[in-house]
């Protein structure tokens, strides 16, 4: 069972991770990103003309993890609130460009993953309960 919560989460990592990444506007943070991503041999998603497609990839690999089974799990809420928390990165991001509802938003994801990735409590009842009763 940890290692399916640990999974679920770890999963749900890329797309935070990647929502996470201004709109490439930051001087300071140019030089960073180019090492890591040419690093790795993708420097082509550097441009901002792949930044909003290679976002939209991530954050759809997040809400598939959270709508994966999530009728066992906690239900439909969390993939509720990150289809919320999605928009909302989206839209602070790339149309309103608004920090604070970037930032709203990750935090919503973050929020719909623990909630998702949290375990329930089981309920153990006892055979001797109901001889009791008689």
């Amino acid at each position: 069972m940890a290692a399916r919560t640990l999974r679920q989460v770890v999963l749900a990592a890329p797309g935070i991770g990647v929502a996470l990444l201004p709109k490439l506007a930051c001087p300071l943070c140019w030089p960073l990103y180019a090492g890591i991503v040419s690093s790795i041999g993708l420097g082509f998603l550097i441009s901002t003309a792949y930044l909003l497609p290679v976002t939209v990839a991530f954050l759809i690999l997040t809400l598939a993890v959270l709508a994966f089974r999530a009728k066992q799990r906690r239900g439909y809420g969390p993939l509720l609130l990150g289809l919320i928390a999605s928009a909302a990165v989206l839209t602070g991001k790339f149309a309103l460009d608004s920090n604070i509802v970037l930032y709203g938003g990750i935090g919503i994801l973050v929020a719909a993953s623990v909630w998702n990735a949290w375990p329930r409590r089981q309920v153990e009842s006892c055979p001797c309960e109901s001889s009791k009763e008689r």
